[in-house]
């Protein structure tokens, strides 16, 4: 199933495919911030790290398959599959949007 994502979104996800922690960052404005795994990550700096840290411990995939708006934020459920406990897993990305650019995520089960 193909979905239509906002083009920053589409940004954030294509960013994630290279495992790059530099384009995963510049998909947010300079003050974007992650929730994740019950740590917040604040600024491109600490986002490029979360990603870096992330990189080491884990290679996966993530796949869109749904996408819903409400109350100013944009949740976007994938399908992850990698190398980390509990893999498979369907992954809720609730996104914040400024622009052209992702300024908050939070990523839950």
């Amino acid at each position: 199933m193909t979905i239509k994502l906002p083009q920053a979104i589409k940004d954030y996800f294509d960013a994630d495919r290279t495992g790059s922690p530099d384009a995963i960052a510049a998909a947010f404005t300079e003050t974007g911030i992650v929730k994740d795994k019950g740590k917040t990550h604040r600024g491109r700096d600490a986002i490029r790290e979360w990603m870096v840290e992330a990189g080491q411990l884990y290679t996966y995939t993530a796949e869109p398959f749904f996408i819903a708006t409400e109350n100013g934020k944009t949740q976007v459920t994938a399908h992850v599959v990698g190398t980390f406990p509990g893999s498979p897993i369907d992954l809720r990305f609730f996104f914040v949007l400024a622009g052209d650019k992702v300024a908050e995520l939070e990523i839950t089960v």
